[in-house]
């Protein structure tokens, strides 16, 4: 089997170096209670670089170790299984998959998967249908405060990312009547106005983002779905309104730094934020499990109505 193996870091941008990827082989036997699998996706995400340090910032995430396998979201079959509720050919997850494209694994701790849910796309379980479509719905209903009717504006920062480019279009999915992107390409600002719906989208690379913004929400803006934090954040923030909503999901612009999380506003942002009574808290999707089952089944009935594309 293959593994790969981390090195860490605190600050700084990672780099090849900090990888290694190991050929070693595995045990021929299983115990009970085991099942062998072998990995078919796996996730790749911004939240990782946190794990790459001694300290991640965050009591739900461990740091990957020293020339210990790395693991995160994955997606495998069963090829043998001496577990009560799996079977050989069985599709399974887990949050905590090694990276290793065959692995021994405890089947307690596996979720089966349904891949008539998702029209056989099995990748789409660690996607729109698992924690990033997750992130993105439970984001909006439990911090955005979004209400049919009500005549909502939603910026989304990381606009064409995984969970933004899902927020974006679960934003109209529940409410809101504006939805507006900024992302970093010409080409990204068009899929998301033509191919997700957005209203609009923001090169944040070409421009002023404050005036882009001033002219696409012109009634100001009211529920923010932030993945990004930083200088686009401070735009967006000093043009929302009075007891409006930002949505903590992420702060990528700041994982190479060493920084507390989430990371403080400069003090004319948060004064603003004071002024105007915006929510901001921590929002973290792992919090909120228990509604998990009822919100997978939303997201793969969206999908496959084509209502949420991918």
């Amino acid at each position: 089997l293959f593994d790969f193996k981390i090195i860490l870091g605190k600050n700084g941008v990672p780099v090849a170096e900090n990888f290694r990827l190991e050929q070693s082989t595995i045990a021929d036997t299983i115990q009970a209670g085991q099942v062998r699998v072998r990995t078919l996706y796996l996730s790749v995400d911004p939240y990782m670089r946190c794990r790459m340090n001694e300290d991640t910032g965050s009591d739900y995430l461990l740091p990957w170790q020293l020339s210990e396998v790395a693991d995160g979201g994955g997606v495998g079959v069963v090829e043998e299984s001496k577990h009560g509720n799996l079977a050989k050919g069985d599709f399974v997850t887990s949050f905590s998959w090694p990276w290793q494209t065959v692995a021994i694994l405890d089947g307690s701790l596996l979720q089966k998967l349904v891949p008539q849910l998702v029209n056989g796309r099995l990748s789409y379980f660690l996607g729109a249908a698992g924690i990033t479509g997750l992130t993105a719905l439970l984001g909006i209903k439990e911090k955005g405060h979004v209400s049919v009717g009500a005549n909502q504006t939603m910026v989304v920062s990381g606009a064409a990312g995984a969970c933004g480019s899902l927020a974006g279009q679960i934003g109209h999915l529940e409410g809101c009547s504006r939805v507006v992107g900024i992302a970093g390409t010409d080409e990204k600002c068009s899929i998301l106005v033509q191919e997700m719906g957005f209203d609009a989208a923001i090169n944040y690379k070409k421009g002023n983002v404050a005036e882009q913004l001033r002219e696409l929400c012109p009634g100001g803006v009211d529920v923010y779905f932030d993945n990004v934090g930083g200088d686009i954040s401070d735009t967006v923030i000093s043009q929302m309104n009075k007891n409006s909503h930002i949505i903590l999901c992420g702060q990528i612009s700041q994982y190479n730094k060493d920084v507390p999380y989430p990371p403080p506003l400069p003090p004319d942002i948060e004064k603003i934020q004071k002024e105007r009574n915006i929510t901001r808290e921590r929002f973290l999707v792992l919090n909120y499990m228990d509604k998990q089952e009822a919100s997978i089944l939303q997201l793969c009935q969206w999908i496959q109505e084509g209502k949420l594309k991918v």
